[in-house]
């Protein structure tokens, strides 16, 4: 098991006092022999990939799409534009890699950064593929994040049930990714910023094996956001661990008047 540690931040702005608390974990699970997935979690962003495409294109993929979020967080300027930005140079640098020419190579990329360009603070989920977002506000836990996916197309269309989703055929076939073949627009969600909230943003190797009130029951059994981590993963683990998992915790604590 990895170690985990929870970092935080206190970050002024318009007038108030946030303190950011947040821990990430990822981890090859017990079936896969290479980890394909990457993180980022580095203020003001938090960011999962998941890769796929051949033994190592995948994690190619990935590792590119985090390396080049983290320099738009070194420039100090993370947006929707200047992420798009980001993906497209990933694009690039999956379509010249000469281990990752393969059609099917790409990467998912999900994750929350905090936007503090207008009038007031906002989150903004942003999302390619089928990692997912989910926010707990007021003890109820909600999935922010869209799949891209085929199975999903059909719950939306009507023609599968969430029951029956579970063990579809199609389980891992993704309809968006960041790849050569794909756009890099992020869906994306504004959020407002609300005292005791908590995201956990994870790649579906968490959701494969914990549901989504699985998930809120480690939420609420462990405060630290490493604790919550730590405790997902090993759950993760012993329920099969079928695929690499990657698991970020963020809370959010108080929105106090900013000292003068």
């Amino acid at each position: 098991m990895p170690q985990v540690t929870t970092q935080s931040r206190t970050v002024s702005t318009h007038g108030t006092t946030l303190t950011l608390s947040w821990a990430e974990a990822t981890h090859t699970g017990r079936r896969r022999e290479v980890n394909q997935d990457a993180v980022l979690a580095t203020y003001p962003l938090f960011v999962v990939a998941d890769g796929m495409g051949g033994h190592i294109g995948g994690e190619i993929a990935s590792t590119s799409t985090v390396e080049r979020l983290q320099a738009v967080v070194a420039a100090g300027a993370v947006s929707p534009k200047t992420i798009e930005k980001a993906l497209a140079k990933a694009v690039k640098d999956i379509a010249s890699h000469p281990e990752a020419t393969d059609d099917g190579t790409g990467t998912t990329v999900t994750g929350v950064f905090l936007d503090t360009s207008g009038d007031e603070a906002t989150w903004v989920t942003l999302n390619i593929g089928d990692s997912r977002v989910y926010l707990v506000r007021d003890g109820a836990i909600v999935q922010i994040t869209t799949d891209h996916s085929v199975v999903q197309e059909l719950i939306a269309s009507g023609k599968l049930s969430p029951e029956e989703a579970e063990n579809h055929p199609y389980g891992n076939v993704i309809t968006r990714a960041v790849g050569p073949s794909d756009g890099v627009t992020p869906d994306y969600v504004r959020l407002d910023v609300v005292d005791g909230d908590r995201f956990v943003v994870c790649s579906d190797g968490l959701t494969k094996e914990l549901t989504d009130y699985g998930i809120q029951h480690f939420l609420a059994e462990n405060a630290d956001p490493a604790a919550a981590v730590s405790a997902m993963l090993e759950a993760a683990l012993e329920n099969g661990g079928r695929d690499n998992i990657t698991i970020i915790v963020l809370d959010v604590a108080g929105s106090s008047p900013a000292a003068d």
